[in-house]
């Protein structure tokens, strides 16, 4: 609250002057402080935190051979990722007298295009994304990877993680070294 106070004195100086009193404010923030822990408490209160968010993955046990799937060669697209946030790809299975041809390369900026590209060239029973880490890429371009399955609506079921081959690590290394890519 504010107040006037009004003690100091101001009586006459000297003869027949009339000085004027002085009177001097001071503004009580308590109130203020108070309002302040209201309002702080009130956000603090009402506020709701945000929730983490997860993608759902549905993963077989190992030990049940049952749940493999056979997968036709001319749905099957393999994501193979690489340092550099590097993508590697094929359609199919390997063949070695065209694999200049058949093993390809591109980056995030341009996989989402290849992926519906495939989707829209292949029924969505023959489908398949079969995605491939390398030792060297980074857990965050498997995530992203994924991600990308989930913004192109790619239904649960038609991709999965799996293993990369002694062949296929060979293909990115030499392919790496060729291109420079450190």
């Amino acid at each position: 609250m504010a107040e006037i106070d009004t003690s100091s004195g101001g009586g006459k100086k000297g003869p027949g002057v009339k000085k004027s009193k002085k009177l001097s404010t001071r503004v009580d923030l308590t109130p203020m402080v108070d309002l302040g822990f209201l309002l702080l408490t009130f956000f603090v209160f009402t506020t709701t935190m945000s929730q983490s968010t997860a993608m759902n993955m549905n993963e077989p046990k190992d030990d049940d051979t049952s749940q493999q799937i056979k997968v036709k060669n001319s749905g099957a697209m393999t994501l193979l990722l690489g340092k550099g946030n590097q993508i590697y790809y094929y359609y199919g299975q390997l063949d070695p007298n065209t694999l200049s041809e058949q093993f390809k390369s591109t980056n995030f900026k341009n996989i989402r295009k290849l992926i519906l590209e495939k989707k829209k060239a292949t029924p969505i029973d023959d489908l398949m994304y079969i995605i491939k880490s390398d030792k060297d890429s980074k857990f965050g371009n498997a995530i992203n990877i994924l991600d990308e399955m989930s913004i192109n609506a790619i239904p649960p079921g038609h991709y999965a993680e799996v293993d990369i081959t002694e062949t296929e690590a060979k293909l990115i290394k030499d392919t790496e070294e060729s291109n420079g890519i450190k």
